[in-house]
């Protein structure tokens, strides 16, 4: 099983584009999207592209392969309009590993969960890492449209043999192999 992890697209549909051929090329089974959709939010700037209800007509046509997480961006509203709905964390297994999926303003490695998990992924904070930490692994695939702290507009891969982190002309970043 091949996951495409993906977060704070805010409405660019310029990177919107960007997803489409990233999907293309790397193929995955399902794309687990962490939040933060169409709107920017007060804080960021407006997206390169700015155009949500095309960005919405994007994701209702990969809604078989979605696994959609509520961002605080997202709204009531942002549901009404998608084909799809919004989960406010998301938990299931892969590779014999525990994994805990959300948005990352109420839960990340500063803000655990109460749900055991061996791997955490989270987006929120718009900087791609991977990190291990008492024994559990925290990755963030940032923000395909909005990066900050000078890290890459980027998403994550996940299977069965590890993390990958890319950058959007898929080049690696980072990665942590589970046989390692």
């Amino acid at each position: 099983m091949k996951y495409l992890i993906v977060s704070d697209i805010h409405g660019s549909l310029y990177y919107t584009k960007t997803l489409e051929k990233i999907i293309t090329d790397e193929k995955p089974n399902k794309i687990l999207f962490l939040g933060d959709l169409y709107y920017h939010g007060p804080r960021n700037p407006l997206p390169k592209e700015y155009a949500p209800m095309e960005v919405c007509k994007f994701f209702n046509n990969i809604k078989s392969k979605l696994i959609a997480i509520k961002g605080n961006c997202d709204a009531e509203v942002d549901e009404m309009i998608s084909e799809f709905k919004f989960k406010k964390s998301y938990c299931f297994k892969l590779a014999g590993k525990k994994i805990f999926v959300s948005h990352g303003h109420h839960y990340n490695i500063d803000a655990l969960p109460k749900t055991d998990f061996d791997i955490m992924f989270y987006g929120h904070f718009h900087t791609g890492f991977i990190k291990e930490q008492n024994g559990k692994i925290f990755a963030n695939p940032g923000s395909i449209s909005l990066p900050k702290n000078g890290t890459a507009n980027s998403y994550m891969i996940l299977d069965e043999n590890g993390i990958t982190l890319k950058d959007v002309k898929e080049k690696i970043i980072d990665n942590l192999n589970f046989g390692e």
